[in-house]
């Protein structure tokens, strides 16, 4: 995927090749797809109907996202190893998460909710380790940031959700 570094949208690529281009339009697509249907998944009703549909939907997006990563990261691999790393990790805890429900294990409950929003919250730190740079505001965050908040942020709305939610609550023995 060799090509000249160019600029779209006031985004700098590190290639103008058409390879490269149709990959990142793939990938832009399937991630934004993926951040709207895990939001939707996450604030629906957890019940038939629009949960499960936007669940499906963002695993099947967060899938394409794999796809379409694993050749770009490859291609840079060392200056995107850890991007790669990034969106392994989620699609191995959206698959175990999405099986967990599919195939109800003892407390799939809970492994669903860790597996779904850990995958949730790896994608977007992955999305902000690559974009952080280029956001309007990121300038005034250190580096770190755009690693730590993401999870600074969900894992304790996860959390609140696990120690909250019927289905994950311990059960009384009266």
């Amino acid at each position: 995927m060799n090509g000249n570094p160019t600029t779209i949208a006031g985004i700098p690529l590190p290639s103008d090749a058409p390879i490269f281009l149709a990959l990142i339009a793939v990938h832009i697509s399937a991630g934004l797809t993926a951040v709207i249907a895990g939001a939707i998944a996450m604030l629906s009703r957890k019940q038939p109907g629009r949960h499960p549909q936007a669940g499906t939907v963002y695993y099947w997006a967060l899938a394409v996202i794999f796809v379409t990563m694993s050749p770009l990261s490859l291609s840079r691999w060392s200056e995107d190893y850890r991007v790669f790393i990034l969106g392994v990790l989620s699609f191995v805890a959206a698959t175990i998460g999405r099986t967990a429900r599919r195939k109800p294990w003892q407390s799939w409950a809970r492994i669903h909710m860790t597996g779904m929003g850990g995958s949730y919250i790896i994608l977007l730190t992955a999305f902000y380790v690559v974009n952080g740079p280029n956001l309007p505001l990121s300038g005034f965050l250190p580096p770190v940031a755009l690693w730590l908040l993401p999870t600074l942020i969900g894992a304790p709305i996860l959390v609140y959700a696990l120690l909250r939610h019927p289905w994950v609550r311990p059960r009384s023995s009266n």
